[in-house]
């Protein structure tokens, strides 16, 4: 709801839209959680919830109405929480992506590995440019930010994710090119672990690879909820008992709730 995109750039954007989202990421979830699946389909199941208004954002055809219903999706790259519009607008600026947004909200949500802040004293506006210089790519950008030493050591790990969904534009859209800088979209990488990425396919494979990760920072992120306070140091054992037998039941969400509220800090 506090995400306006800015009506120059995005005209089309409504308050239809947004509610189109916020239904979408409900419905998704909810599909998972309810259903006995393992949460790690929150990364990539293969459907999601439309109505027409959605569908045509997404440019699906054949979705007619305003009622929402559940779609299998075709195309790869709207698997999973990655390929949502709501998700995607919520890790972006008013008026353009923002790969650091992106990268630090899949750190710190999806892997449990928060950022660390950035040092006192750096620019981080990468809108700033000089009077009459050319619009470069965010990627153009990035790069030369990361040229000082202070700013490599968190980008070199943050970017990398966050360019991956750089052909998503900051309400979803797919795209091949940025409209301002007129250059082709460039969403290739390496990540931290020297994995190449190419783009959210080869993303949302990185984040399976580790099923283990997300699954615990699921657990913190309920234990918190749970518990009503900040998951401490002295907590992580339970965490990864409850993760470890989570496991040998598919991670199914039902067992990880059933571990916490049996954990000696919630009783």
């Amino acid at each position: 709801d506090d995400i306006d995109p800015d009506p120059r750039v995005f005209p089309d954007f409504d308050d239809d839209l947004r509610g189109a989202f916020k239904q979408e990421l409900a419905l998704f979830v909810d599909s998972i959680l309810r259903s006995g699946r393992p949460v790690i389909d929150l990364l990539d199941a293969k459907h999601t919830y439309l109505d027409e208004r959605l569908a045509r954002h997404y440019g699906i055809k054949d979705v007619r109405g305003s009622q929402f219903r559940r779609i299998e999706l075709d195309d790869q790259r709207r698997w999973g929480l990655l390929g949502k519009g709501g998700l995607l607008m919520l890790t972006s600026y008013p008026n353009r992506t923002s790969p650091v947004v992106r990268g630090a909200y899949i750190l710190e949500t999806l892997i449990g590995t928060p950022p660390s802040a950035p040092p006192p004293g750096v620019e981080t506006d990468l809108d700033t440019l000089d009077p009459g210089s050319q619009v470069t790519t965010i990627r153009s950008r990035l790069e030369s930010h990361r040229e000082q030493p202070s700013c490599n050591q968190c980008h070199g790990v943050i970017d990398p994710l966050g360019l991956a969904l750089e052909n998503f534009n900051a309400i979803g859209q797919w795209r091949d090119m940025d409209r301002f800088a007129q250059s082709p979209i460039d969403a290739n990488g390496r990540l931290a672990s020297g994995q190449p990425v190419t783009g959210p396919n080869d993303l949302r494979e990185a984040l399976l690879d580790r099923p283990d990760q997300f699954v615990q920072a699921i657990t913190e992120k309920l234990m918190t909820f749970a518990l009503g306070r900040t998951v401490e140091h002295f907590d992580m054992p339970t965490v990864r008992r409850i993760v470890k037998q989570a496991a040998a039941n598919n991670y199914q969400f039902e067992n990880i709730v059933q571990g916490i509220v049996e954990s000696d800090a919630f009783r």
